[in-house]
């Protein structure tokens, strides 16, 4: 694939918990030097990091980020926050044990009650695929379609698991409408970009840009 273009496709990702602001700069430098899809850092970062790209690059940040068990109304206030103070694009953490208790309506709801507060922001939708089930998943691609969100997502990358060929073969079958998809956690090399898009992904979170970029080099 050529290399623009693959970068296009990439939320370049700082999310540990020890990251610093010097971090961070060099994450926005990295990626308005790449022309990538955003940068995706932790909240308490956004309004230096929009103030530091001055618009040239589109800040993406996490809600209810990595465990999800945060109430809507927390979740929301998260989010508005962020897109107040300079985020262009939210992804926030489904509430798992929802999940396993089947209450697919409560998660709908919470969605849209966290897309609300993106306030026309784009957001994607982290359903945590390693903790899951398969019917699970069928039925969040079902509830995320449904929803107000543009994206669903399959990873934190901090419960032991990440994006898999399988699931996104799968989100590919069952999500519906215009719903986009999102592979994230262990997308190391051009190879797996390559592979996770052809799978059908949409968008690509990672950390290991400079590795794919001295690879293509």
């Amino acid at each position: 694939m050529e290399k623009r273009k693959m970068m296009q496709t990439i939320d370049h990702t700082l999310l540990k918990q020890e990251a610093t602001w010097e971090q961070i700069c060099n994450l926005c430098i990295e990626g308005m030097e790449n022309d990538v899809a955003s940068v995706c850092i932790p909240p308490s970062f956004v309004k230096q990091a929009a103030e530091f790209v001055e618009g040239k690059l589109p800040i993406c940040t996490v809600i209810g980020f990595p465990n999800g068990y945060q109430t809507s109304a927390i979740k929301a206030m998260e989010a508005a926050q962020a897109v107040k103070n300079g985020a262009d694009e939210i992804d926030m953490v489904i509430n798992i044990g929802w999940a396993k208790e089947k209450r697919y309506d409560d998660i709908l709801k919470e969605i849209n009650v966290v897309k609300e507060g993106c306030n026309g922001k784009l957001l994607k939708v982290i359903i945590e695929t390693c903790l899951l089930t398969e019917e699970e998943k069928i039925a969040l691609c079902d509830v995320v379609s449904r929803s107000d969100a543009e994206f669903i997502k399959t990873s934190t990358g901090f419960a032991g698991g990440g994006a898999t060929l399988e699931d996104i073969r799968l989100f590919k079958k069952y999500v519906t409408g215009d719903t986009k998809i999102k592979a994230a956690g262990g997308i190391r090399s051009v190879s797996d970009a390559e592979a996770f898009l052809a799978a059908g992904a949409d968008r690509l979170g990672t950390s290991s840009l400079l590795a794919m970029l001295n690879q293509e080099s």
